[in-house]
């Protein structure tokens, strides 16, 4: 439903109000961001949520990254060479690298960072499946070594989320992984300043002094980080009425994620610039553990009662911005885009829907659905969700929260009676999507650590073959085979796509190489 900017008076007071309070920074350039979501979680390699995946890209930095056109480029890596049959790798770091307590970034820091970030990420995994090992050579060279060639190499060690393979010092990395760190120590072009941290109010970042960056212009995340601006402030404001508000009245200058019924408002704003992100994929995760999505049945009885149609209409975007319906897993126009398996998916059955869900065994156990009440296109697709789920006559549960909480919400393995979890919502941007490997949920092996913890053998087996085949023709036909079994086994349910937004004030320069994400160093006021 469309809203009026008028409304936001009330909340553009408070918003005011808290971003006067910041101190003034008359000796240098501060640039004011309104994120997606509030921020709770530091650790970048404790969950997927994009929140710290972004305040990772800020204090944080990577071996490789993608650039402008999703080619992986050395970041923190100076050279690198492979030998001719793939299983053999070195690696060695560029001059000068520190982290932000002063100590200079090793072989041994990387190794470390490898290790944890391999154990929960799906490349990752894979890698080791493969026989892949580091190690040390010496203070700035590291190998990886593998049982049998793995291609993915330099696209893991440039993953953009789900989880970055962000480095951090050798005696954070070991630290157990059962909960996140909380100690913030990058060699990003950020610091982040804890001590003006507000939860729920607002985020600090200052120009890392000792950053060192490339020589190469920006591109992507690629390339010289060397921030423009000596101060960043995430602006965590209530309501979208009032970001809105806030950046039309020059408080803040972007808006990470336009919510999709303000988009026409500030296309129409001579002082704003509304550009597309990238595209997303919006969709449902159930929980693998708790009944009744254990059983296969079940997800595919809530899969044949899904209209694309009705989740992207009802979140909201412009008919430019959305597509009614999608065959692939892999992001429609990706050169990974197939139909296979689809067919029987196409339209709503809710007869068969409903037979599947008897077959399941369900008898109206209570189905905990996690609502969000702050991220407004989620919690108008959860709510189109939970029309189809009571219309195939399940026993709900609607438990709503902001998204930071979900995010921490999600990760409990209990069981519904005792603070567990059935389903939530989510969406990935294209580079989390678009291949079995790089697709989150598809490119999680069984034993993975993902909230919902989807686990299906074959579709294991058959990643493993696409990732070793070369010939072009049979990495077709195997992605084919995949999603034809992603089909029939539901890791998720993918509901729609659509265009993530931003928005930035006319008066920032560069707003044309945002990419995929807020990568704010390449902003200038």
């Amino acid at each position: 439903m469309k809203r009026r900017i008028q409304t936001a008076l009330a909340a553009m007071s408070m918003a005011v109000a808290c971003l006067s309070a910041a101190p003034a920074h008359a000796d240098g350039k501060t640039l004011r961001l309104v994120p997606y979501a509030d921020l709770k979680v530091l650790d970048p390699f404790f969950t997927t949520a994009y929140i710290t995946r972004n305040f990772g890209f800020m204090v944080y930095d990577t071996l490789f990254a993608p650039d402008a056109k999703g080619i992986p480029q050395p970041q923190m890596v100076d050279s690198y060479k492979t030998s001719s049959d793939g299983k053999s790798w070195t690696f060695t770091l560029r001059d000068g690298l520190k982290f932000s307590d002063g100590n200079p970034v090793k072989s041994a820091d990387v190794v470390a960072s490898l290790q944890r970030w391999e154990k929960r990420d799906n490349i990752g995994r894979a890698m080791v499946a493969a026989g892949g090992k580091w190690a040390a050579v010496d203070d700035k060279t590291f190998t990886l070594t593998l049982d049998q060639p793995f291609g993915p190499v330099l696209d893991g060690l440039a993953k953009v989320a789900s989880y970055p393979a962000f480095i951090i010092p050798e005696r954070l990395a070991k630290m157990p992984d059962t909960a996140p760190l909380n100690e913030v120590v990058g060699s990003g072009p950020y610091l982040f300043k804890r001590d003006e941290w507000v939860p729920g109010n607002k985020l600090v970042f200052v120009r890392n002094p000792a950053y060192v960056g490339r020589k190469e212009a920006p591109s992507g995340l690629a390339g010289n980080k060397t921030s423009h601006v000596d101060r960043v402030e995430w602006a965590i404001l209530p309501d979208s009425n009032s970001s809105i508000a806030a950046l039309k009245n020059n408080e803040v200058d972007m808006i990470e994620e336009v919510p999709p019924d303000y988009i026409e408002t500030l296309r129409s704003d001579s002082d704003i610039h509304v550009g597309v992100t990238g595209k997303s994929q919006a969709y449902i995760i159930m929980n693998f553990l708790n009944p009744p999505f254990d059983k296969v049945q079940a997800r595919q009885a809530l899969r044949h009662a899904i209209d694309q149609e009705k989740f992207v209409t009802a979140m909201g975007y412009p008919a430019d911005m959305r597509m009614d319906y999608c065959a692939t897993y892999f992001i429609c126009g990706s050169p990974n885009d197939t139909s296979a398996g689809a067919a029987p998916y196409r339209k709503v059955d809710m007869a068969l829907a409903k037979k599947l869900l008897a077959e399941s065994g369900y008898k109206g156990e209570k189905i905990a659905v996690l609502l969000p009440t702050d991220v407004a296109y989620l919690n108008s697709a959860t709510l189109v969700a939970i029309q189809a789920m009571q219309d195939l006559g399940m026993n709900l549960d609607i438990q709503s929260m902001d998204w930071a909480t979900e995010t921490a919400r999600r990760a409990s393995k209990n069981p519904v009676d005792k603070g567990g979890w059935s389903i939530y919502l989510s969406s990935a941007a294209d580079y989390n999507v678009n291949s079995p490997i790089n697709n989150t949920y598809l490119g999680a092996a069984c034993g993975n650590s993902l909230p919902g913890w989807p686990c299906d053998k074959p579709l294991d087996e058959l990643r493993a073959q696409w990732i070793a085949a070369t010939d072009p023709a049979q990495r077709k036909q195997l992605l084919d085979k995949f999603q034809e079994r992603a089909y029939e086994a539901i890791p998720y349910i993918a509901v729609g796509q659509y265009n993530r937004v931003h928005a930035v004030r006319k008066s920032v320069q560069h707003s044309d190489l945002l990419w995929g994400l807020p990568n704010v160093w390449v902003l200038d006021k």
